[in-house]
């Protein structure tokens, strides 16, 4: 039968080389970003990976840099790559419609940009919020922050990895081998895929962080508190589950302040993002509600060091009481 691996993994360059051997196994790869004109020049190297990327907007760079090179070698071996990203291309036409002069409310009405547009405006709102209450807001008004933002991304990322997978199975027909690259908080891309080309291919998810770390245990994931609250509202959009909600959210807030953000370029054999990302949530499993106020006012303006000291210090003095007790 005809299969599909939906690939998830984290944006970071230690994945890509077992995003390399997973990838190298199929004939076709759809890629998670939006096409774009010089793609084929990069590919055969009519354009360079520096040129190419410079326009780019990228969060990660040297992951960005290390993927180019990675789609050349693919190229070179025949492998076909798509870039397929409905919902970045229709903010790319947003953009571009404004520039000229144009207003929100000239956007056609129940249009797909009509649809992307409010979905970002709803999901940028909700973040402008939390970041104006990590600067002054108490701890319970930005654990409520936190909630309203992951219920918006929700939204957004439900109609981002619809598109995606509608734009997908629609050029999926005549391949035998297809690899899906996806972020780890794309999940749902994977059910959509499953419920549209079930009939026709075998639709199984891959997690590359197990790959990486050659780990067995089904229930293994990397994903944080922030992303478990923002993913259990894509596929719960209703959910009312108040004393949990609010737990993910305070961890996440710990979470985020603890968790390195710059890209590490050491060895990749050692998988410095994926073991910090791990060890990080292993940690903030351990608090309660009541920890992360403790340790909000501690931490809120800290940098990254310090919040792992202040965390780790709280960690080890109340975990050894409570295993006391």
């Amino acid at each position: 039968m005809n299969h599909i691996n939906v690939g998830f993994s984290i944006h970071r360059p230690e994945i890509v080389p077992v995003t390399a051997r997973l990838m190298g196994q199929h004939d076709v790869i759809f890629l998670e970003e939006p096409p774009e004109s010089s793609f084929e020049y990069m590919l055969n190297s009519s354009l360079g990976v520096e040129d190419y990327l410079m326009p780019l907007d990228l969060e990660y760079p040297e992951f960005s840099r290390s993927m180019c090179y990675l789609e050349r070698e693919l190229y070179a071996r025949g492998k076909q790559l798509i870039q397929v990203e409905p919902f970045i291309e229709a903010l790319s036409s947003i953009h571009a419609f404004l520039v000229q002069g144009n207003r929100p409310e000239d956007i056609a009405p129940n249009s797909l940009l009509q649809f992307v547009y409010q979905a970002e405006k709803n999901a940028t709102a909700a973040l402008l919020s939390y970041y104006r209450t990590t600067v002054a807001g108490s701890f319970e008004q930005t654990v409520s922050s936190v909630r309203q933002f992951a219920r918006a991304d929700a939204a957004r990322f439900r109609l981002r990895d619809s598109l995606r997978a509608q734009e997908i199975a629609r050029q999926a027909g005549g391949h035998q081998s297809i690899f899906v690259e996806a972020g780890m908080i794309h999940f749902y891309l994977w059910q959509q895929l499953w419920r549209k080309l079930k009939g026709d291919f075998r639709v199984e998810p891959v997690f590359l962080d197990r790959a990486a770390l050659q780990l067995s245990n089904p229930h293994h994931h990397t994903y944080s508190p922030g992303d478990q609250l923002t993913l259990a509202y894509v596929f719960h959009p209703r959910l009312c589950n108040d004393k949990w909600e609010s737990l993910m959210a305070a961890r996440s807030i710990i979470y985020s302040k603890i968790v390195q953000k710059e890209e590490n370029l050491s060895d990749s054999s050692a998988f410095f993002h994926l073991t910090d990302e791990i060890d990080c949530i292993r940690t903030v499993r351990m608090l309660s509600l009541s920890d992360c106020r403790i340790l909000y006012p501690l931490i809120r303006h800290a940098d990254t060091a310090k919040a792992r000291l202040a965390v780790a210090d709280h960690v080890t003095t109340h975990y050894q009481k409570r295993v006391l007790l």
